[in-house]
């Protein structure tokens, strides 16, 4: 479930920067009111522990992973 969380939020995270890259606009500083608001920041942490813990998927058994699925 962890994982599923972590890939959700990279998502999250990958849409916002596309969005940035593409017309400028950040939709989760839209969204909370600013790039330096409290819950900005806090998901923009999220998205960055997210990419952190996805890391470990790389090592994991592949076996392992469809197991759980």
């Amino acid at each position: 479930m962890l994982d599923k969380i972590a890939l959700f939020l990279l998502i999250v995270g990958g849409v916002n920067w596309g969005l940035v890259g593409l017309f400028e606009f950040d939709l989760v500083a839209f969204l909370f009111g600013g790039s330096t608001a409290a819950l900005s920041r806090i998901v923009y942490v999220l998205v960055a522990v997210s990419a952190i813990w996805c890391i470990s998927l790389f090592f994991k058994d592949s076996e392992l992973v469809e197991a759980h699925d």
